[in-house]
């Protein structure tokens, strides 16, 4: 018998694999789910095929461990996660920024929980679903992408320190979606093997944001009654919704006709204005990014040759990148659109994880 490992299991069809395959490589295996979220109070109907943490997916994934044969924990952890993660959420879109919160939910609970509570229950290891690797050089763990490009995972855990990658098992790191769910099935997993992937952002079921601020600031609409659209020479192009509700690369719901496509190139919370403009006006060749983490190397001394992904799906952009101040200088040489402030940066050499850090 290896170790014993805790795995974050959300009822879903990765996390359960993942726990099967540790089972079967010798591990001692306990599973445990984080409830972040009470989907069952949000008022949202539409939730219970693929939330993560829903009575109905809690219940799979017990269901799963007593199929296999190994313990399972709940962890209740909502008030934290409204206290740090949808707080979060909701002040940088009031402070005019573009939030990820699968990057604070994964650092603050999938990982610094997690491993807390690992070595409570006497586990040298944590595992997940994610879709990544870890590699260890000259004394440092850092990411690397997994093998299957479609699912690859790795910009999301940028966060995660030494101590975390330490101590972290990633099961599905050289498998691909289609051979995963062919464990499912010759296994029998038959709650779970046709469940939809989950939702982008756990706490908003319908992908509706705007709805969701509305609901948490009920005189949202009030207070920004008035905001304008505006050109880069700051004319007036009409009357926009409400600062919080676009985003940088915008284009669709503007409502404003000028005979090409206009996108959301700046964001003013203090004006309550929100700048528009043509497509070229999106590129940018320099950023600056700030609570940087490192993980394959300490730190930058020199400038760093990387490819850098400025949103999730973004295949990418040759970079070179430096740390001044305790923050990272990137320049794009040919340019780079569409770079959102609250959104990660997140800094490759190949497929190897360099860093990452929030765009500001």
């Amino acid at each position: 018998m290896k170790e014993k490992v805790l795995v974050a299991m959300s009822g879903g069809l990765d996390s359960s694999v993942a726990a099967f395959l540790l089972l079967k490589q010798g591990y001692d295996v306990i599973g445990i789910t984080i409830k972040t979220w009470d989907y069952e109070m949000s008022g949202i109907e539409n939730y219970r095929d693929t939330s993560c943490c829903s009575l109905e997916s809690i219940n799979d994934a017990r269901n799963l461990a007593v199929q296999l044969g190994f313990p399972h924990y709940v962890m209740d952890m909502k008030d934290d996660f409204e206290r740090i993660v949808v707080k979060n959420f909701i002040d940088e879109y009031i402070a005019g920024r573009t939030p990820n919160p699968c990057v604070i939910c994964n650092k603050f609970f999938k990982w610094d929980a997690l491993l807390k509570k690992a070595f409570q229950l006497g586990c040298h290891y944590i595992a997940t679903g994610h879709y990544a690797k870890i590699h260890c050089e000259n004394e440092r763990y850092f990411i690397r992408k997994a093998s299957d490009d479609k699912k690859e995972q790795s910009y999301v855990l940028w966060k995660l320190t030494q101590e975390h990658l330490r101590h972290t098992l990633f099961p599905l790191g050289n498998y691909n979606k289609t051979q995963i769910r062919e464990i499912a099935v010759e296994n029998r997993f038959d709650s779970i093997v046709n469940k939809r992937e989950s939702y982008d952002i756990c706490f908003i079921p319908d992908n509706d944001y705007r709805s969701f601020l509305r609901r948490r600031l009920p005189d949202l609409d009030q207070k920004l009654e008035g905001g304008n659209f505006i050109d880069k020479n700051n004319l007036i192009l009409g009357r926009h919704d409400g600062y919080p509700f676009y985003t940088i690369g915008q284009r669709k719901g503007l409502k404003i006709a000028v005979g090409e496509p206009l996108y959301v190139n700046h964001i003013d919370p203090v004006n309550n204005t929100v700048k528009l403009g043509f497509k070229d006006e999106l590129m940018t060749n320099e950023m600056v990014v700030s609570e940087i983490n490192f993980m394959k190397y300490t730190s930058l001394d020199n400038p760093l040759k990387v490819t850098s992904k400025v949103r999730y799906h973004d295949e990418g952009a040759e970079s070179y990148i430096i740390e001044r101040d305790g923050k990272i200088q990137v320049t794009f040489p040919a340019g780079v659109t569409s770079v959102t402030p609250g959104q990660s940066a997140v800094f490759y050499e190949g497929d190897d994880l360099v860093g990452g850090g929030i765009i500001c």
